[in-house]
């Protein structure tokens, strides 16, 4: 499923000619384009979908929104666990430290 979730901008910078923000979920940070919202400052909140904000929204709204997507489940399902996503990095680089370690040694 793909869901419109409410953030918070946290920082905005350019980057290669787009106005790009750091947003805040809930706790899971994520890149977005700012471009059909360029007005958007650090602290507003926004609806956002595949990657860009399309909506301004009030910050009561996005937070009852948010708590009530985290009781359905929806931010897991659609942000994935963080925590995991953690461990499978950290386990993939481990792994490629130890196949970088096995070739040296050949």
């Amino acid at each position: 499923m793909c869901l419109a979730v409410p953030g918070r901008v946290t920082e905005i910078e350019e980057r290669d000619g787009t106005r790009m923000a750091v947003m805040d979920f809930g706790g899971v940070v994520k890149d977005v384009c700012l471009e059909y919202l360029p007005d958007l400052e650090v602290g507003d909140y926004a609806i956002v979908h595949v990657g860009f904000a399309l909506q301004r929204l009030d910050e009561e709204s996005a937070r009852r929104t948010l708590e009530l997507f985290e009781e359905l489940g929806l931010l897991q399902e659609e942000f994935g666990d963080p925590w995991e996503a953690a461990r499978a990095a950290q386990a993939a680089g481990a792994v490629g430290v130890e196949r970088g370690a096995e070739e040296a040694g050949r």
